[in-house]
C-alpha cells in the first residue's frame, strides 16, 4: 500500500485538507451530529480507522464517533435523527444507529481499569478525548476529528506513524498489551492489511508478552487470525506472530513448520514452503465479486488450507537411509492435526469440514504422474472432491514451488491435462453429481430388500461401479447387482 507523503513534518495541514476531502460523502452527517452534540453541551469526535483511513485514501463503512456525553445523553441528541439504533453495547457506553445506509457507532469517553490476571475491564467512563485516546491500541487508530469544527487532534504522532508506516502505542507497549494481550493479535493485523512494521519497542513487548495471549477467549483470537489471513498480504502479519512467539500460543503447528536446518539441503523448508504455497494461493483466487466456481477472493477456506496443508510434516518426517528424508501420510496427519486445532478455535463445522478435506486430498494429484490415470481415477478425484474441487485445483497448482523450471512447467502442463480431462468426462458424465444408475427404490425391488444396512451397501456397490466404468444403462446396472447379490449371498 503507497503510504502518504508529508510535504512539512511540523505541519499537517496539507494532509488533513486532503483526509477531510476523502470525508466529503459523509462530511454533512458527521457535521449534523456534531451540530447536534454541541447544542446540548457536549463533545463529539471521529475517531479510529475512519480517521486512518480518511489519511490513506482509503473508504471506511463504519464510522465511529466519541463524546463526553452519557449513553443517555447519546440517545437523547440523536432521537428522531437516525433510522435505527441499537443500545446492545450499552454497558460499555456504546450506542449504534443507521442513518440511511451509513452504521454510526458513538462510545462514551473510557478510562477503563483491568484485571490483569482475566483482563477483564471495569468500565469506568471518561471526560476527556485525550483521555480516550491513549487508552486505544495504537497511535494510528488514536487521531480524532473534532465535530463540527474539524478541528485535528493528534496528541500522540499518530500522523508521523502513518507517514512513517509504523505501528507504535500510545501508552508504553509494555502497559497497553497487560491491558489487552489482543492488541498483540491486532499488531499483527495491521502489519497484514496495513504493510506497516511494528516499533522495535513493541515487538519486544509482544516477545515477552506473548504468554498472555492465552487469557483471551479462543474465539477473539480466532477473529483477529481471520481478519489478518484475510487481508491482501498476510506474510508479514504471520511471520510476525511466529517471530514474537504469539503463534506458540494458540497455532503451534505453524512455527513448528520451522524444522532444524538441513545442511544438505535434502528437503525444503517446509514453512517458508507454506507462506509461498499461501502467497501462491492468494494469486489464483478469482474477483471479489466473481461466481462460486472462481473462489472469489478472499477465500477463508483456500487460504487455511494452503497455509495448514503441510502440518502433518513435522510429525512424520524419517530420515532414510543414503541420507534421503521421507513424510509418509502427513496429509493424513495434517488432515487430523488442523481439524483438532481448528475446533479449539472455535471455527465453525463446515470450515473445519473443508479444510480438514482438502489438507487431505492436497497431494492426490502426484499419483497422476504422466497423465496416465484412468477415466475411473479421474472420477474418483472429482467425486472425492465435491464441491471443494475448485478450491482443490488452486491448492494444488499453489503447491509448486519448486525453482527447476522444467520440473514445473511438466507439473503444470499434467495439472492442465487432468483439468481437460476432468472437463470433458463432466460433459459426458455429469461428474459433479454422480450417483448410481439405480436409486435406492429400484434397488430394493430388484433385491426384494428393505430399508436398511445391506440396502446401502448395495448403493455404495453400484456407485463403484459408476465410477470404475462410468455409464454403464440401467439394465447392466441391475445385472451387475444381481451378480453382487448372488456372489454375496
Amino acid at each position: 500500500m503507497p503510504k502518504p507523503s508529508l510535504p512539512n513534518a511540523t505541519d499537517p495541514r496539507p494532509l488533513l485538507q486532503e483526509a477531510v476531502s476523502r470525508l466529503a460523502p459523509v462530511l454533512p452527517l458527521l457535521t449534523e451530529l456534531g451540530e447536534r452534540f454541541a447544542s446540548r453541551g457536549h463533545e463529539l469526535a471521529l475517531v479510529g480507522g475512519p480517521v486512518r483511513d480518511a489519511f490513506l485514501g482509503r473508504t471506511s463503512l463504519d464510522l465511529d464517533l466519541t463524546t463526553d456525553a452519557r449513553p443517555d445523553d447519546i440517545l437523547a441528541a440523536v432521537q428522531g435523527w437516525h433510522d435505527a439504533h441499537w443500545e446492545i453495547g450499552r454497558e460499555f457506553g456504546t450506542i449504534g444507529m443507521r442513518k440511511g445506509s451509513h452504521v454510526v457507532e458513538i462510545t462514551t469517553y473510557r478510562a477503563d481499569t483491568y484485571d490483569r490476571s482475566s483482563r477483564k475491564p471495569e468500565v469506568m467512563f471518561g471526560d476527556s478525548l485525550e483521555g480516550d485516546l491513549v487508552r486505544r491500541d495504537f497511535a494510528v487508530n488514536a487521531m480524532a476529528i473534532r465535530l463540527p469544527s474539524l478541528e485535528f487532534v493528534d496528541v500522540h504522532g499518530g500522523l508521523d506513524d502513518l507517514v512513517a508506516g509504523r505501528l507504535m502505542t500510545p501508552a508504553a507497549p509494555e502497559e497497553s498489551f497487560a491491558d489487552d494481550p489482543l492488541r498483540m493479535m491486532r499488531a499483527a493485523r495491521f502489519a497484514a492489511q496495513l504493510g506497516f512494521e511494528v516499533a522495535p519497542e513493541v515487538r519486544a513487548a509482544m516477545t515477552e508478552r506473548a504468554a498472555t495471549l492465552e487469557m483471551i477467549s479462543a474465539e477473539r483470537v480466532r477473529e483477529e487470525f481471520v481478519k489478518l489471513l484475510l487481508s491482501a498480504a498476510p506474510r508479514a502479519g504471520l511471520t510476525l506472530l511466529v517471530d514474537t512467539g504469539l503463534a506458540q500460543v494458540f497455532l503451534p503447528e505453524l512455527p513448528a513448520l520451522r524444522l532444524e536446518v538441513d545442511e544438505h539441503h535434502r528437503h525444503k523448508d517446509v514453512y517458508e514452503h507454506s507462506l509461498i504455497v499461501l502467497e501462491q494461493a492468494i494469486a489464483l483466487e478469482g474477483p471479489p465479486n466473481g461466481p462460486p466456481e472462481s473462489v472469489p477472493s478472499p477465500d477463508l477456506v483456500l487460504r487455511l488450507a494452503a497455509l495448514l496443508h503441510d502440518i502433518g510434516k513435522p510429525a512424520t518426517r524419517r530420515f532414510e537411509g543414503g541420507g534421503g528424508v521421507s513424510f509418509h501420510h502427513h496429509e493424513l496427519v495434517g488432515a487430523k492435526l488442523a481439524s483438532k486445532r481448528m475446533k479449539a478455535l472455535r471455527f465453525d463445522k463446515d470450515t473445519t469440514k473443508a479444510v480438514a478435506r482438502l489438507i487431505e486430498l492436497h497431494l492426490r494429484f502426484h499419483g497422476y504422474g504422466d497423465g496416465q490415470w484412468t477415466d475411473s481415477a479421474v472420477r474418483r478425484y472429482v467425486t472425492d472432491a465435491g464441491p471443494l474441487l475448485t478450491r482443490l485445483h488452486r491448492l494444488t497448482r499453489s503447491d509448486c514451488t519448486t525453482r527447476n523450471q522444467r520440473k514445473a512447467t511438466r507439473l503444470s502442463r499434467a495439472y492442465d491435462d487432468l483439468e481437460a480431462r476432468i472437463e470433458t468426462l463432466s460433459a459426458q458424465e455429469e461428474l459433479a453429481a454422480v450417483r448410481p444408475e439405480l436409486d435406492g427404490n429400484e434397488i430394493a425391488e430388484t433385491l426384494g430388500i428393505k430399508p436398511g444396512p445391506v440396502l446401502g451397501q448395495a448403493y455404495s456397490f453400484l456407485l463403484a461401479v459408476r465410477l470404475d466404468d462410468g455409464p454403464i444403462g440401467r439394465d447392466a446396472a441391475r445385472e451387475r447387482l444381481r451378480a453382487w447379490w448372488a456372489e454375496r449371498s
